[in-house]
Formats: C-alpha cells, sequence, structure tokens
C-alpha cells in the first residue's frame, strides 16, 4: 500500500502540486517598490552622468546666460559706438566744410590784397610834384606776356579838390622794331574815351604782330586836340 502510494507520486499520474510563497503581498508591493526606486535612481544616476559627461549642468547653463548677457550688453556698447561714430563723422564733414570756406575766403582775400597793394601803388602817385598840374598821367605800365601779347595799365588823375568833369581820350602807342625795322601801332580800336572828375584806371591787352620787339610804350591824354599829359616807359 506504501508502495502503491509512493509511485503514484512520483509518475504523471501524481496529483498536481501548487507551490505558494510563504511572503504575504504587502511585503511583496514593498519589495517591488524598493526595487523599482532603485532602478529610478540608478537611472536618474545615469542621466546626471551623462549630462556631466556632456558638459551640460546647471553651471554651464548660468554660465551660458550670462554669455547670453555680455552679448546684449556688448551689442548695446556697439550700437551706442557707432553711433558716436556716426556723429563725430558728421562734425568732421561740417568742419571740413567749414575749413574749406575759410581756405577759399582766405584766398578770395589775398587776392583783394594784391589788388589794393596794387592800387595803393597807384594811389601813392596821386600827389604830383607842384599843384598846378591840371591832368597828369600817373604809373604807366607795360609787360609783355609769352611775347605775343602786351599788357598795359594806366591811371590818369586830376590832382585838384573839386577839380571839374575831364573829358578826352587816351592814346597808346607801341613803338619797337618788326622784322630788324623800325614799327609802331596804337590800340586796335583806336585811341579810348577818357570821362573822369578825380582819378581814372584804364587796363587792357594788345596782341603783338610775330617778331616784333616792343622797346617803348608812351601814353597821352588828348582834350579835343589838345594834348593835356603824355608819358613814356620803356622795356
Amino acid at each position: 500500500m506504501r508502495f502503491k502510494l509512493l509511485r503514484r507520486r512520483l509518475t504523471i499520474s501524481a496529483p498536481r502540486m501548487k507551490v505558494r510563497s510563504a511572503m504575504p503581498w504587502p511585503l511583496q508591493w514593498a519589495a517591488a517598490a524598493i526595487v523599482l526606486g532603485f532602478c529610478g535612481a540608478i537611472a536618474l544616476w545615469t542621466f546626471e552622468l551623462g549630462k556631466g559627461l556632456a558638459g551640460v549642468d546647471n553651471t554651464d547653463k548660468e554660465e551660458l546666460e550670462q554669455l547670453r548677457l555680455d552679448a546684449a550688453k556688448l551689442r548695446g556698447d556697439r550700437d551706442r559706438l557707432q553711433s558716436i561714430l556716426n556723429t563725430s563723422g558728421s562734425a568732421m564733414l561740417v568742419e571740413r566744410s567749414a575749413q574749406e570756406r575759410l581756405a577759399n575766403q582766405i584766398r578770395v582775400l589775398e587776392t583783394e590784397n594784391r589788388a589794393l597793394r596794387e592800387d595803393l601803388g597807384f594811389f601813392e602817385k596821386l600827389m604830383p610834384a607842384s599843384g598846378t598840374e591840371a591832368v597828369t598821367i600817373r604809373g604807366l605800365q607795360a609787360e609783355v606776356l609769352s611775347g605775343t601779347q602786351l599788357k598795359w595799365q594806366v591811371l590818369v588823375i586830376q590832382p585838384v579838390k573839386n577839380a571839374p568833369e575831364f573829358r578826352g581820350k587816351l592814346e597808346l602807342n607801341v613803338s619797337g622794331t618788326l622784322d630788324g625795322k623800325p614799327w609802331m601801332m596804337g590800340l586796335p580800336g583806336g585811341p579810348q574815351a577818357l570821362q573822369f572828375r578825380q582819378y581814372r584806371r584804364l587796363e587792357g591787352m594788345v596782341d603783338l604782330p610775330p617778331q616784333a620787339v616792343v622797346k617803348n610804350v608812351s601814353a597821352r591824354v588828348v582834350e579835343g586836340s589838345v594834348s593835356r599829359a603824355q608819358q613814356n616807359v620803356s622795356l
């Protein structure tokens, strides 16, 4: 009988057996929670380790934010400096334009100064040697330019206070040699009309013939058919 029972238990025809855990289910849940928590801790540690290895952490975030703030500040400084440079450039342009205007004014004043000195040279000769002269020629000047033109200038005055108006003509004659022979010519348009009270300055250019050599220039003031004053200058 015992043998049959033993054989039944050891063969296929033995009755089914169920293995039950001796641990109650609350402990099982607690163990599962501990395992899950441990796995989560490992995952979190792995994630933090990965961020550390990748160089991404809170400190880097703070540095990145600070770099962004610094970049924004630098952009602001750049814009401010650019505005200052633009303003300075405009001021420099205005100053350069003012300097150019001053330079032009200085050149104009220098030209006027030279003209005044020339006038002074004429006016210094306004005082005649005696007070008996009615009309006189002062400061006859002549200069040959480039051998083909003659520039002349003459000042005619009445060195008398409250002088009456003078009406006459100015004759200008140029003499010298042409092709080795004596030569003379007057103004191309003839004598110039002359009308003044105290003084009158006349000037002009005369085209010379080729091969002409100017040796003398003479000026004469004529009233009607009467010669009132005459002056010569040699070249």
